[in-house]
């Protein structure tokens, strides 16, 4: 019994009916495979034998996920859970020396004393206080900054059209980092906020449980860019003079590294910009009905500027960097590329 095209070259190895092998060519110009047995071809000698050149498409390649879609964004706001969530917590025993410091220096003088004191009065237990708010605060933090970071993006390029979203690219990424901003830290406000307090303001509460509900009764859910504009922009600046390879060339461990040094850097520069805000955002969470003006009055213009910086620029570098690689690297396990590096997407037509 004759059989098909397709079913004859599935029984049969792919190098004979390759087009560029001969045996390949008399087979494709049969029009049936007869049942009996058919002259062996006489062996002509091969000096040199080439693969085939041709590619058989794998079975099952992993579908990857199409840029800019419900999907795209679905990971994005997965990625941005695990990157933000993940972190903070890991560094809750140094971010909490940091509050402390930032609340109280006449007790918690350097970081290597803070440990010591809180060694000393909590024990190890102590150097996790507030680990719940911090895991679930910057995990909806991360959610919104990051998801949205993309959305904003992609949406802010398509307003400017190409010519302008590529001329103007840093100023799309200040206004897609700061509208995603925006939003989450209001979904980050009250964890922060609950968190403080557990931290610097002893019987206040024990851990998230009992923190939040005395948070939201004694005055609600009230309400931090410069982070992602400059990680887009000193990830491009990398890929254009620190590696004389193409991003698209590079493999994903060198991009994932350039995205953790990158977000490293970035977070030096948010952790300067940011910290008069980081102290009194401290200040006014620890002392009730205070305001701006008393903090300012307090803590004076250099406090509000220096007190604790080197440890949160310690903090908020590796923070960032890592932040950007588990980003990143979850991204690239979805099947997406790694951030930055390259022009903005073209509007959808």
């Amino acid at each position: 019994m004759a059989l098909s095209e397709s079913s004859r070259q599935s029984l049969i190895p792919s190098f004979l009916y390759s087009p560029s092998s001969p045996t390949g060519r008399l087979l494709a110009r049969s029009p049936s495979l007869p049942a009996v047995n058919t002259p062996a071809m006489p062996a002509t000698p091969s000096p040199s034998p080439s693969p085939p050149d041709f590619t058989i498409e794998a079975p099952s390649e992993p579908r990857k996920i199409k840029m800019y879609s419900p999907t795209f964004y679905a990971a994005c706001t997965a990625g941005g859970i695990l990157s933000c969530g993940l972190t903070h917590m890991a560094v809750t025993p140094l971010d909490l020396v940091k509050c402390n410091m930032q609340i109280n220096p006449a007790v918690y003088r350097s970081i290597s004393s803070g440990f010591g004191i809180l060694l000393k009065e909590q024990g190890v237990k102590g150097f996790f206080r507030g680990w719940v708010p911090t895991l679930l605060g910057y995990s909806a933090q991360g959610a919104c900054k990051f998801g949205f970071y993309e959305f904003f993006k992609k949406y802010y390029s398509d307003i400017a059209g190409p010519e302008n979203a590529a001329k103007y690219k840093t100023l799309i990424y200040l206004a897609g980092s700061a509208s995603a901003e925006l939003i989450a830290d209001v979904a980050l406000c009250p964890m922060e906020a609950v968190k403080v307090r557990v931290q610097t303001q002893p019987g206040f509460a024990r851990g998230l449980t009992d923190g939040f509900p005395k948070f939201l009764k004694a005055e609600g859910p009230a309400g931090t860019m410069m982070k992602f504009a400059s990680f887009e922009t000193i990830v491009e600046m990398m890929y254009k003079y620190a590696i004389p390879t193409p991003k698209d060339q590079c493999s994903k461990t060198l991009q994932l590294g350039v995205s953790f040094a990158g977000g490293y850097v970035a977070g030096v520069f948010c952790a300067v910009v940011s910290h008069p805000a980081d102290n009194l955002v401290s200040f006014l969470n620890n002392a009730g009905g205070a305001t701006v003006a008393d903090a300012a009055k307090k803590l004076g213009l250099w406090g509000l500027f220096t007190r604790g910086l080197p440890l949160r620029i310690v903090m908020i570098g590796t923070l960032t960097g890592a932040q950007w690689g588990i980003y990143d690297a979850f991204k690239v396990f979805v099947g997406l590329p790694t951030t930055g590096g390259a022009a903005p997407a073209a509007p959808a037509k």
